[in-house]
């Protein structure tokens, strides 16, 4: 993890101001500069439009009786593609543009959904007496391990309250 901070926080920013001066010196520092003012523009515009269809997409589906969870997951790669759009830089602006076009963010959904499934483990057990002395299902062996793509539908009936 801190390989990949020093990577984020070091070596990104220098081979972005590597390149900003190397299209500084193949054409003139204006260029280099109307560059990065355009793409901040046309990103954050760009990023600002497939956000608003974004949320009206969530809206839709949470109308429908749907759980959005693609569209949330669009509107969190287009949220860091304008975060990178804004950043000053030819590396992070192509990987913003990049995740602006909906099927190369759709290529990056299924790595990260790759990615999560398999650091997400689900344990089985129930939320009894024991659970609450430290014995809980979260302690529960590694055999117990349920590895599946199966989605449990509940709702709660009659939710009142027990007398005191």
């Amino acid at each position: 993890m801190l390989f990949r901070l020093f990577l984020l926080f070091t070596v990104i920013p220098l081979i972005e101001l590597w390149l900003l001066v190397w299209v500084a010196q193949q054409t003139t520092p204006a260029f280099a500069f109307a560059l990065v003012l355009a793409t901040g523009f046309i990103g954050a515009s760009l990023a600002r439009w497939q956000g608003f269809r974004t949320v009206q997409r969530i809206q839709r589906e949470l109308q429908q009786g749907k759980m959005p969870a693609g569209a949330m997951i669009d509107g969190l790669l287009i949220l860091l593609a304008g975060v990178v759009l804004i950043t000053p830089g030819v590396l992070t602006d192509c990987f913003g543009f990049l995740l602006l076009i909906p099927p190369c963010r759709a290529v990056v959904k299924r790595y990260l959904a790759r990615a999560f499934q398999h650091r997400i483990h689900i344990r089985p057990g129930s939320f009894s007496d024991s659970a609450w002395n430290g014995a809980s299902a979260w302690n529960a062996p590694d055999e117990l391990l349920i590895e599946r793509d199966e989605i449990i539908d509940s709702r709660v009936i009659d939710a009142e309250e027990p007398d005191k």
